[in-house]
């Protein structure tokens, strides 16, 4: 193992290159810092109308009637939308980019139509000269109700005698449909191996379940959008999201409009996390433009993001997991029943890949449940799924360490996955970090440091996430003093203008200041998938990568023109053309952009690509904790986050999502929950209730970058947004038990909970 010299905290360092690696400011900081940087809630048009949201007040009802007559009577008040604006039927299946669903429950999730299925469920839409009389016509909408019982949890919502919440929907039993009504919306199964023949391999088999609450992703600015159909038929849109062209995508189907007809204009976002990839209020304000012939802005409220929009799901998981005296893992099965929410469709999936995928366990059975409960529909949220399998399985991977008397790092480098091991899912790891992560902790002066003192514990943990690529588009035009100019479809969350500009950089052998990133609308660059699933760096960076590659030939052909000799004899060697046989003959990049007019046409590189070399991504982490046994208070004394990230095109910007990740991860570990009452309302929808953690409550958080390049990418890179948040929880609930000697099985492990684990720990002895 080797340190790089430019680099201290980044180990197994892969190849050096001119931008890639280095630490250029984000050429969007300034706009930023200085406030001129525009969110949604800034935008400002002629004429423009405000959009308010009637909300459901009950779990589960029946809606009988829907009387908007008081409402649009209201002086002040141009329009009233409702479920009976959508256009056609909605009994048709659709696809924009999740897995096909049926359009019914993506239009009833914006305004709902025959029933409401969670507190805060949109109703009906309001347009009018101000936000406050918008506020008050809501209060003059008459819905009658006929309130149904609630189901809010996956095991309640699979009992057979459970409120049905969708008649019409039947489980997808191992691929064959039930022939009941039922709450469970898919039941799948992954096999690897023969699972009793493993257990019975094995010396020692343990077992435990777990609880985990729903969580919110708690970004800061909360949902908004705003809608102009215009008079020549065309919908415009501005609002904060993670995708322009599938918000479009959404729209699209919803208000069955062409998608030529639609143009999505990407405002800068404040944080999205996996929450802004879903439409809720862009329909509304599109449907009450057209009402009104005004651009209307739609805003919402903190309570309205908490119940309005979608979280990562409560769950229910067991692991079962059997070892042999010498260490090794013969089998593991897993039972994950997710809360989808509302409407099927729970990350269960991806916490089936992720549960064991550290580990090369050859007999594998993980069951996955899709359930739908009275709450709203499930989001994204940073690795979705994963992070709870995670916190049960690493759970139970320490309590098999403890049980062999082994170290719990040495464990996990005795098990962990190879380059040929398979997943019960069915891919095969190739070129993968897990080894080289667990060595580093391992190394890492954090784990060999004494931990001195009463209720004190130290606790590992390592995680999963198997990255994405998708369809990416850029385009990059050559200005005639050297600069160029880069246009492409991200979103930017985490510094993806920088990353962009340093890959396309690298390939033009110029510094990452003379390129200018803009992130533009749906109009003016090819079809861009969302800035999610650890893809933006890797595909939309690739996609740059490539339409560097096409300026790059492109110059070439220009400065053989000008020097009158073939293509074939002209390299571009760190940012200077050269002629392979004569080395009078050279230019550098800003030299031949200004002679570019002599030699023909402008010079504009292009490139679309749907990249398949991902490269999965594994995380660590190391953390230090104090407890106060008689308030249940955790105290974190230090944290490390150990990262394979390929390459790390920008470490700053990598190490601020490894630090971001784990302050979410240590929120959802210790204090955030959706508190919810017997009627199915959430108590805690302020961020005053609902405990984030804030920098008093952290230390500063280490991170060890580790590189172990990805072949798939031209630089090796891969993902890094989401597997930080993976094992926090995990690490954490394993340093608890050394401080205090009990084991947490659920989350969050609040002072209640910690408190009451040790007090019943106490009077047991």
């Amino acid at each position: 193992m080797t340190t790089t010299e430019y680099e201290p905290n980044v180990v197994l360092a892969t190849k050096k290159f001119d931008v890639v690696g280095t630490r250029p400011i984000r050429h969007d900081g300034a706009d930023k810092v200085t406030g001129r940087a525009l969110y949604g809630a800034d935008f400002e048009a002629a004429g423009l109308f405000h959009g308010k949201v009637l909300r459901s007040p009950h779990a589960h009802a029946r809606i009988k009637s829907i009387d908007t007559t008081r409402a649009e009577a209201l002086p002040g008040v141009k329009a009233v939308a409702t479920a009976r604006d959508f256009p056609g039927a909605g009994d048709e299946v659709v696809d924009i980019g999740e897995g096909a669903t049926p359009l019914k429950y993506l239009r009833d999730n914006v305004l709902a139509s025959d029933k409401v299925l969670y507190i805060g469920q949109a109703i009906a839409g309001v347009a009018a000269i101000n936000p406050h009389v918008a506020e008050e016509a809501l209060s003059l909408i008459d819905v009658e109700y006929e309130v149904l019982p609630s189901v809010l949890s996956a095991p309640d919502g699979m009992k057979t005698d459970a409120p049905i919440l969708h008649e019409a929907m039947r489980t997808d039993e191992l691929g064959e449909s039930s022939d009941r009504p039922s709450n469970v919306a898919q039941h799948f199964q992954h096999v690897l191996g023969d699972i009793d023949k493993g257990f019975k391999e094995a010396d020692i088999v343990f077992e435990q379940e777990f609880n985990t609450a729903t969580v919110h992703q708690g970004y800061i600015e909360p949902q908004n959008a705003t809608a102009l159909w215009n008079n020549d038929g065309r919908l415009h849109i501005w609002c904060s999201t993670q995708g322009a062209f599938p918000v479009r995508t959404a729209v699209s189907k919803i208000l069955s409009l062409p998608v030529s007809k639609i143009r999505v204009i990407p405002m800068e976002i404040g944080g999205g996390f996996g929450g802004k990839l879903n439409v809720y209020l862009e329909p509304v304000a599109a449907i009450l433009s057209k009402k009104t012939g005004h651009p209307v802005k739609m805003l919402m409220s903190r309570k309205e993001v908490f119940e309005g929009t979608g979280p990562t799901p409560g769950s229910r998981i067991k692991i079962k997991m059997g070892v042999t005296n010498d260490g090794k893992i013969t089998a593991a099965q897993a039972y994950l029943a997710y809360e989808a929410g509302a409407y099927p469709g729970s990350p269960v999936g991806a916490g089936a890949t992720c549960v064991f995928a550290c580990y090369d366990i050859p007999n594998v059975v993980i069951d996955g449940f899709d359930v739908v409960v009275n709450k709203p529909k499930t989001a994204a949220y940073r690795a979705p799924g994963a992070t709870n399998a995670a916190f049960a399985a690493e759970t139970v991977v320490d309590m098999l360490a403890e049980k062999l008397g082994m170290d719990p790092i040495e464990f996990r480098l005795l098990n962990a996955a190879r380059d040929g091991t398979r997943r019960a899912d069915g891919p095969t790891h190739s070129d993968i970090g897990c080894v080289q992560l667990i060595e580093a902790m391992k190394s890492h002066p954090h784990y060999n440091a004494p931990l001195e003192g009463p209720n004190r514990g130290r606790g590992v943990a390592i995680g999963f996430w198997m990255n994405i690529g998708f369809k990416s588009s850029c385009t990059i035009s050559v200005n005639n003093d050297g600069t160029v100019n880069l246009v492409e479809g991200s979103t930017d969350i985490g510094g993806t203008r920088v990353a962009l500009s340093m890959q396309a950089a690298e390939v033009l052998g110029i510094p990452a200041e003379d390129v200018n990133p803009t992130v533009v609308d749906t109009d003016s660059v090819g079809y861009t998938d969302f800035t999610a699933g650890s893809r933006t760096a890797f595909a939309t960076g690739w996609a740059a990568y490539e339409a560097a590659q096409d300026v790059k030939e492109q110059m070439i052909q220009r400065a053989a023109i000008l020097w009158e000799i073939e293509p074939d004899n002209i390299e571009l060697d760190h940012g200077v053309f050269k002629s392979k046989s004569d080395p009078e003959l050279k230019m550098t990049f800003k030299e031949l952009a200004a002679r570019l007019d002599e030699a023909g046409s402008p010079v504009v590189g292009r490139a679309s690509v749907d990249p398949k070399g991902v490269g999965v991504a594994f995380a660590g982490n190391i953390v230090d904790i104090e407890v106060d046994p008689e308030t249940g208070k955790v105290t974190i004394l230090r944290f490390t986050s150990v990262q394979d990230a390929g390459k790390a095109i920008h470490p700053s910007y990598v190490e601020g999502q490894m630090q971001g990740g784990s302050v979410q991860g240590i929120g959802w570990a210790l204090n955030e929950e959706y508190y919810m009452n017997q009627n199915g309302g959430m108590d805690n929808f302020s961020l005053l209730d609902y405990r984030m953690p804030t920098s008093l409550d952290l230390p500063m958080i280490d991170t060890v970058i580790v590189e172990v390049a990805n072949p798939g990418h031209p630089f090796g890179v891969r993902g890094v947004g989401e597997v930080s948040i993976v094992p926090p929880p995990a690490a954490l609930a394993n340093a608890l038990y050394r401080a205090v000697g009990v084991r947490l099985n659920q989350l969050p492990m609040n002072p209640v909970a910690v408190t009451k684990a040790v007090w019943d720990k106490q009077n047991q002895g």
